[in-house]
């Protein structure tokens, strides 16, 4: 059973104003957040993988901010979404709704404003500063891993890697996933490279891959981290 005990989230930012990524990106980087920022839908499609929330205007060039949605909540059905509208938007904002967005916001804005809905956002989907399965304690603000209160020694890819398997007990993670979403912009798309890391988390955790306690192979598609 994993217990929780908000933490810190990499949210994407996505519009096509400079001006909204420099001031937003800065109240949101205050807050403690990891920025990662979009300036059309295409390259916000290309980085949902990589979110733990998204930020959307619905104005955008190349790929409008409404398919943005729909590709987002068909792919990434647990991703809160959290909707940047004009005024003039009503139809659009009713229909980002309908597709599943989490919340509005509507043009021009407070930045606190924002940074509070997406605080909201996050406790409502759980994303926590402690996480314990029994022997095991992840603390994601401070980026600490504690074994029967011995901390780990983890790399960043590592504690990241784990950190992503762990908020999602059950789910099953394809390899593909998994680079995109820890390795992101460092993305070295060779699956092989997520077998090495998990060989030496599992290492580490002391874990029996015939048998392990945490992390669980699933042939042919992945890992997932298992629930008790």
């Amino acid at each position: 059973m994993c217990k929780l005990g908000v933490s810190m989230a990499r949210v994407l930012l996505v519009d096509d104003d400079p001006s909204i990524h420099e001031v937003l990106g800065a109240y949101l980087r205050q807050e403690g957040h990891e920025v990662v920022e979009a300036r059309d839908g295409a390259e916000a499609l290309a980085r949902l993988g990589a979110a733990d929330l998204l930020i959307l205007d619905l104005m955008l060039p190349k790929v409008g901010g409404l398919e943005v949605a729909r590709e987002a909540r068909r792919d990434y059905p647990d991703l809160p979404v959290l909707m940047l509208t004009a005024k003039g938007e009503e139809e659009e904002r009713i229909e980002g709704l309908d597709l599943g967005a989490d919340d509005y916001v509507t043009k021009p804005f407070s930045p606190r404003e924002v940074v509070a809905r997406v605080r909201a956002l996050l406790r409502r989907r759980g994303l926590r500063d402690e996480l314990a399965f029994g022997a095991l304690t992840l603390k994601p603000a401070e980026r600490v891993a504690l074994l029967n209160g011995a901390p780990l020694p983890l790399s960043r890819l590592e504690f990241d890697l784990l950190l992503t398997l762990a908020q999602h007990p059950g789910l099953v993670w394809s390899r593909a996933r998994l680079l995109e979403r820890v390795w992101g912009g460092d993305f070295p798309g060779v699956d092989r490279v997520v077998d090495v890391h998990i060989a030496g988390l599992r290492r580490k955790l002391g874990e029996d891959s015939d048998n392990p306690r945490y992390i669980e192979t699933v042939r042919g598609v992945g890992y997932r981290f298992r629930e008790e």
